[in-house]
């Protein structure tokens, strides 16, 4: 089964991404297939990422639903994001 790329990112992931971590890139040039890896984004950088969205969603990401690694990408963390926020 293959599961469709967005065309956009959700505009709080562009924001924690900019704003909380600090990434130092364009928002208009973050696109779904981007990695955390390209954007020098560790998986300690992820974490922090895990905790500020738990507290801008106002929810707990399961585990098993967020299992991210640099090389993940923003499509993938996107989706991991709205399926925690939907389950809640």
């Amino acid at each position: 089964m293959t599961q469709s790329v967005p065309d956009t990112l959700p505009e709080q992931l562009v924001t924690l991404l900019t704003e909380h971590l600090d990434v130092k890139v364009d928002p208009g040039d973050l696109t779904p297939s981007t990695t955390f890896e390209s954007l020098d984004v560790d998986s300690l950088a992820l974490m922090e990422l895990v905790v500020a969205a738990e507290e801008e969603f106002g929810t707990i990401l399961p585990e098993e639903t967020l299992d991210l690694s640099p090389a993940s990408t923003l499509a993938e963390a996107a989706r991991a994001f709205d399926e925690a926020r939907h389950a809640g």
